[in-house]
């Protein structure tokens, strides 16, 4: 029997896998309404030299567009990291039934890391949470990405010697 957490996580994998050909943070998302993908994106925030270029924020978006409604209430987001405080807020405020995400964050997790955002009585609306879904895989992509760039900056510094 296939898991769909695990299927779609591995969606969002090859979208991480995209944004690290560019240089970017793997970090990739899908959203699924009623068993399809209906958007997928991956982090630009380098190429677009915006910090509002979230996986999540980018999926949410094109969503949105083909929903046509900012309402995303019958979807599941499934994303590599755990989500930052502004991409919760997205997924709080565009209604998301559901987010799964695969690797924690440490240091800007709140979907139940640092604090749980996602299920705040306080909000209006809360998400369910699944976590951890592929993580070491998740956490791997991230783990392979930043060892290379202290690689590169390691050599560069040698070669100014």
């Amino acid at each position: 029997m296939v898991n769909l957490d695990e299927y779609y996580m591995k969606e969002a994998i090859k979208e991480a896998k995209k944004a690290e050909e560019l240089l970017e943070v793997p970090i990739g998302a899908v959203i699924v309404h009623d068993g399809k993908i209906i958007s997928r994106a991956h982090n630009l925030r380098e190429s677009k030299q915006n910090s509002l270029a979230h996986a999540e924020l980018l999926a949410i978006d094109k969503a949105c567009k083909i929903q046509g409604s900012w309402r995303l209430e019958d979807t599941t987001l499934y994303v590599t990291l755990e989500p930052c405080p502004m991409c919760s807020g997205a997924i709080i405020l565009s209604r998301v039934k559901r987010v799964v995400y695969g690797a924690s964050d440490p240091k800007g997790g709140c979907a139940g890391t640092l604090m749980n955002l996602l299920a705040d009585p306080r909000f209006n609306h809360q998400s369910e949470v699944a976590a951890g879904i592929l993580a070491s895989e998740c956490g791997e992509l991230l783990s392979n990405f930043f060892r290379g760039i202290r690689k590169r900056k390691k050599q560069v510094k040698q070669q100014e010697l």
